[in-house]
């Protein structure tokens, strides 16, 4: 070979030399044991009675939640009926601003009424925007008091003075539905608030159920029927309990879910999923090894 032949054969080569010596070393080699691989950017799962933490990735990072908010909405609301049993059977009326809520609904109209009792259903079953304003304007007044006097307002804060209450350091709320970027949480938290909300029959009534026909009353005093189906997929599997859907292009897909097997509860939350179906691929692999871990007694 000549000495440009040899030159034009090192130079082509170069190029791929250059390339190949500038690429990352390798990770580490994948562990034949621990968690699953999961899409989503923070889980954990604990164990329900005991609280115990199971496993997690970033547990204490505070990230957006969107509508797993609304166990909060949900568990304040079931607080005030469970010191006084009326409760349920309050009228609410939607306003013109619960109505023209945005994003994911109970589907009612300014004007309409419906009872607490009936629109609980409507706030965790389709994860009603709306549902969620509506409960923070009629019981929001029963609850402190702000600059303004605002009943909206004032829930909000309920649900802040509830989440530090209760030791929740990285959950903050700026509306009662999840709509607000800034309403975040880790996972570690919701996990402790959703065993709290657990431990209430009613709540596990409302987010163990698939399908609903809330009875609405209109404006002219006509009755009317919304069907309100829940979003949470696991459902359709048995033993588990269901508890929030969320999602947001902040948050993307979110989930806070339960499951039993016999007297035991798994609970496992996953915040930043990939997709809408990816959060429960995430989770049903999360509760297969939680409940391994359960049963070798980690």
């Amino acid at each position: 070979m000549t000495r440009r032949a040899i030159a034009f054969a090192f130079l082509a080569f170069f190029p791929l030399l250059s390339t190949a010596q500038s690429l990352p070393l390798k990770a580490k080699p994948d562990a034949p044991d621990g968690p699953p691989f999961v899409s989503a950017k923070a889980w954990i799962a604990v164990d329900g009675a005991t609280g115990k933490v199971l496993g997690g990735d970033s547990q204490a990072e505070a990230r957006p939640m969107a509508s797993t908010s609304k166990i909060m909405t949900a568990w304040i609301v079931l607080k005030l009926a469970a010191d006084d049993a009326k409760v349920f059977d309050e009228t609410i009326t939607y306003s013109e601003r619960a109505a023209k809520t945005v994003g994911s609904s109970a589907k009612l109209n300014a004007g309409e009424k419906v009872s607490v009792r009936e629109l609980l259903y409507g706030l965790l079953l389709p994860s009603g925007n709306d549902a969620a304003v509506a409960f923070a304007e009629h019981f929001g007044s029963r609850f402190g008091k702000d600059a303004d006097g605002e009943p909206l307002l004032r829930f909000v804060n309920e649900m802040n003075r509830r989440a530090k209450e209760l030791g929740l350091k990285e959950m903050s709320y700026r509306d009662p539905n999840g709509l607000s970027p800034q309403n975040v949480s880790s996972v570690r938290d919701l996990a402790t608030l959703a065993r709290e909300a657990l431990k209430d029959e009613a709540f596990r009534k409302y987010v163990s159920t698939r399908h609903y026909e809330g009875s609405i009353t209109d404006s002219g005093g006509n009755k009317r029927k919304a069907v309100w189906t829940n979003t949470n997929k696991l459902l359709d599997i048995e033993g588990y309990e269901g508890v929030k859907t969320g999602t947001t292009t902040p948050a993307g897909n979110c989930l806070v879910a339960s499951c039993k097997r016999g007297e035991d509860r798994v609970i496992v939350v996953v915040l930043g999923s990939t997709s809408a179906d990816g959060r429960y691929i995430d989770a049903r692999n999360l509760f297969r090894w939680a409940w391994h871990e359960k049963a070798s007694g980690k």
